[in-house]
């Protein structure tokens, strides 16, 4: 999600509003879950070190646990809606979900301690499967982002790739058609078949990762505020788009969260929250409440309402796969469990369900409904990119292709949707030998991104990393 970071919204609340859209059927403020503010100095970052026997480029920084300890019990699915969601406040007993100590990192963040035992149940070769399946989808979606729906369709009839089954090229392709509809300018270079050489820099790439720095440096416990002091620590500013750029400022100029998410940002309802849900689910297999819970201290930095239900769907729905669960609809009505379900948010992912099922054999019908019914919104608007997530993972029924395909061919957000669909179905294919290797092949075990000690590592090392912060309580 590479947007203008200045687009307007038309239906944005008035600009230093904290109120909840009007007439949005059970929104809440940011506050109702958020913990205090915590003060203190960052904590330092040490060295990152790689667990055993996993490959990692030459020279490069990986990490460190604590010894990991066994999981807390699985929640039940859908057991507890998002009113019932506990805040992470500390108020209490020192319990094992209790945040650190004002200005401390997790206890053993830094120690260097090396993992004793690799996570059991096939959580490994899930979250690799999970990890390549959102670089997969992103990257299919990369070089038609920003375009409209005609266009694409257009692109990828003409080299003969509709309905869409593989990477976008330009081979082939007509002279005045790419004049018509040139491909996104910033992704074309890498993102095409003819150009793929790794995975690329992106936004739906770089908040995973740092959302796995937050897990090693605070815990679970991290509070909304570790996530603004990590941002300011490991994320350059000109990588941040519409709610997270404004929030970014809003950091910047002395305000802190929650009020971060509301001041001056109309973007507040922008899909930015839900593309960093993954590593919330990913590290609370078989807890949907818990991954939800999670992914709301982080939504908060920067969204409401929607915007912030968004980021639960997505974190529930990959809690429940992550556990094992290998029916998509079980893992969709699983996240549906954690949204309001009065929300525009709740609304259109049941329409986009329902959509699918009405048209089980023309997928280009079902994104026509889509269209005619939230067109209206910004084509970053959360709404209308859960209704066509919802949709496209619905009719593909689990299947890996299938998912990301039909999640980028419906247009909009189009590398978004194509990582979060791609991350469900990877986790539910259940490892990487699942997914097809012309998928897998040209990414070359190899992420570029701007957070810069992680630049360069491997899907696998990701894997074991991300593997390892899910067997902490």
């Amino acid at each position: 999600m590479t947007p203008s970071p200045t687009s307007p919204r038309p239906e944005a609340a008035p600009w230093g509003s904290g109120a909840p859209p009007p007439g949005e059927a059970g929104a809440r403020g940011p506050g109702d879950l958020h913990p205090g503010p915590r003060s203190g100095p960052a904590p330092a970052h040490g060295p990152l070190r790689p667990a055993t026997g996993v490959s990692t480029p030459a020279g490069h920084p990986a990490a460190r646990t604590a010894d990991p300890t066994t999981t807390p019990p699985p929640g039940e699915a859908g057991a507890r809606g998002p009113g019932d969601l506990h805040p992470v406040s500390g108020r209490g007993g020192a319990g094992e979900n209790s945040p650190p100590a004002p200005g401390t990192a997790r206890p053993g963040a830094d120690a260097g301690v090396t993992a004793t035992r690799a996570p059991t149940g096939g959580l490994l070769p899930r979250l690799h499967a999970g990890w390549l399946g959102r670089a997969v989808g992103c990257l299919l979606g990369k070089p038609v982002e920003k375009l409209p729906l005609p266009a694409i369709r257009a692109l990828a009839r003409a080299t003969g790739n509709w309905p869409l089954h593989t990477w976008f090229t330009a081979r082939g392709l007509p002279a005045d058609l790419a004049a018509r509809h040139p491909w996104n300018r910033r992704s074309a270079p890498t993102s095409l078949a003819e150009n793929i050489d790794g995975m690329p820099e992106d936004d739906d790439l770089n908040y995973p990762l740092l959302n796995l720095l937050l897990l090693q440096r605070y815990g679970k416990g991290f509070r909304t505020t570790d996530v603004a002091r990590l941002w300011l620590d490991e994320l350059p500013a000109g990588r941040t788009f519409t709610a997270e750029r404004l929030a970014y400022r809003n950091l910047l100029h002395g305000i802190e969260p929650p009020h971060t998410a509301t001041h001056r940002n109309p973007f507040r309802e922008w899909i930015g929250a839900q593309i960093r849900a993954d590593v919330h689910g990913w590290t609370h297999p078989g807890d949907p409440a818990a991954a939800a819970e999670q992914a709301y201290r982080d939504a908060t930095l920067t969204h409401t309402a929607n915007g912030v239900y968004g980021a639960m769907f997505v974190a529930a729905a990959l809690a429940d796969a992550a556990g094992g669960t290998t029916d998509v609809h079980i893992c969709l009505r699983t996240g549906l469990s954690v949204v309001p379900p009065g929300s525009r948010l709740a609304q259109a992912i049941r329409f986009g369900i329902d959509a699918a099922r009405a048209q089980p054999d023309d997928f280009d019908r079902v994104v026509d409904r889509l269209h005619i019914t939230y067109g209206h919104h910004h084509w970053v608007h959360v709404v209308p990119n859960a209704a066509l997530l919802a949709a496209a993972l619905t009719h593909a029924d689990g299947d890996f292709t299938g998912s990301i395909c039909r999640a980028v061919s419906g247009g909009w957000d189009t590398d978004s949707n194509g990582a979060t669909a791609g991350s469900l179905a990877g986790l539910i294919a259940g490892s990487p030998e699942a997914i097809p290797p012309r998928w897998t092949a040209p990414l070359k075990n190899r992420l570029a991104t701007s957070v810069a000690t992680l630049d360069g590592i491997g899907f696998d090392t990701l894997a074991a990393l991300t593997a390892q912060e899910a067997l902490h309580p």
